[in-house]
């Protein structure tokens, strides 16, 4: 699926996103994978030093897909 078609689906159905397609759309702004601790795994975006964590079981709560939308609407 399209990285613009996932963002629409994440702000309408936040409950809805699988990790999967939270992770094209991280990638697709600048966050690379970095490593997995459990069940999370952790991103990172060296333009902005900074690092998020997501769980990765499906779906992804609607926290964590706010606060993903919150972090690429820089």
């Amino acid at each position: 699926m399209d990285v613009e078609k996932i963002i629409v689906r994440m702000k309408n159905q936040p409950n809805a996103i699988c990790p999967a397609d939270a992770e094209k759309v991280l990638e697709a702004y600048g966050y690379t994978f970095d490593r997995q601790k459990g069940s999370h795994r952790i991103y990172v975006n060296k333009e902005y030093k900074e690092t998020l964590s997501i769980p990765y079981k499906n779906p992804i709560k609607a926290f964590y897909v706010k606060e993903i939308l919150k972090r690429i609407n820089r």
